[in-house]
């Protein structure tokens, strides 16, 4: 789920279910994927939807989140596109934790476009969330809400880089799934996702960071070397993001906090300053602490560390992890640290 890009049209799809090419679920089973205008819209990014697909049997099933890429793309960034799913789907197939999006199918339609299911994590993005929040007027989320996020996407980073050696490689609010009032809390598109070396560095020389702009570190704007930090430096503004409920380095463009429409494509190019925009980025977006108050003074605190420009001296996702579970234990410092699976 990304939001930068515009809707994107439905589907030309047959007007009855279609039937895949050897579709095989995450359980061995077969798997029949709905035409796109049987399922309900869940999202739409660059080159990709994604729909809802209830599973009716003979039991009520969990619903999955099904990917497709867009037939609406031009011929040469569908192969992109397509390229890039199939890396999502094999890279997902590979990951199990809670608080990362699981996979649960991925097939080929007779047109020869991808589809990829995964786990249902929830029906909103925490970027929907953020929107949401902002056009009813209000402000920061509570922030019991911020360190809840906060604790759990760290601990899916952690998986990621410490047990997978991958760097997320796009971490957003975007890319945040929540369920419910946050009952559960997961990172999903891992198709821009990179290897790590034992050094924690992208030392591929062919790998490229995609990320997105907003959220990108100064080293992947300058081409330097890119290790886990990359992805604390965007997880950081991530945190940023629920406190301001802006976009990072945005900000300039809604003074009063009201904007009637986000869509990045609707700014006004006169009110839109370009270069304070390319000079802001990969640095640390200001935050009114005072106005938070000294409830998040903890929250502001890990913003801080994880928006260093100098990456050695942003935290690990273990160590954000270890601080916020010692913070949950009454702040008592010498307490045992929970270890999560």
């Amino acid at each position: 789920m990304e939001s930068e890009s515009r809707p994107a049209e439905a589907f030309k799809t047959p007007c009855k279910p279609t039937k895949m090419k050897s579709p095989v679920g995450a359980c061995g089973t077969p798997v029949t994927i709905p035409a796109s205008p049987f399922m309900k819209k869940l999202g739409c990014g660059t080159g990709v939807n994604v729909y809802l697909m209830n599973r009716n049997g003979k039991q009520t099933h969990s619903p999955w989140a099904i990917k497709k890429i867009n037939s609406k793309c031009a011929k040469t960034q569908q192969t992109m596109f397509q390229k890039r799913l199939n890396e999502e789907a094999k890279i997902l197939k590979e990951l199990k934790h809670p608080n990362i999006v699981g996979f649960r199918a991925f097939t080929t339609a007779k047109d020869g476009s991808k589809c990829l299911a995964m786990e249902y994590g929830g029906e909103q993005s925490l970027n929907d969330l953020i929107e949401k929040r902002r056009e009813e007027g209000l402000q920061a989320f509570p922030v019991a809400t911020v360190e809840k996020v906060a604790l759990h996407v760290a601990r899916g980073l952690q998986y990621l880089h410490n047990e997978k050696k991958l760097l997320h490689g796009d971490m957003k609010s975007c890319n945040i799934v929540v369920k419910g009032d946050f009952e559960t809390i997961k990172i999903c598109d891992v198709g821009v996702s990179l290897k790590l070396d034992e050094n924690m560095q992208v030392s591929d020389p062919k790998a490229h960071y995609i990320g997105t702009e907003p959220w990108k570190p100064k080293e992947a704007l300058e081409d330097g070397v890119i290790t886990d930090k990359a992805d604390i430096f965007a997880y950081g503004l991530t945190l940023w993001e629920m406190m301001t409920l802006s976009v990072p380095h945005l900000e300039m463009l809604d003074s009063e906090g009201d904007c009637e429409d986000d869509d990045d494509d609707s700014f006004d190019e006169d009110d839109f300053d370009e270069d304070a925009y390319y000079e802001r980025l990969g640095t640390r977006p200001p935050l009114d602490a005072a106005t938070l108050g000294g409830a998040y003074q903890r929250m502001v605190e890990l913003f801080c560390l994880c928006t260093e420009e100098n990456p050695s001296k942003r935290p690990s996702a273990s160590h954000i992890v270890q601080a916020l579970e010692s913070n949950s234990q009454l702040d008592d410092k010498h307490s045992e640290v929970i270890v999560i699976d």
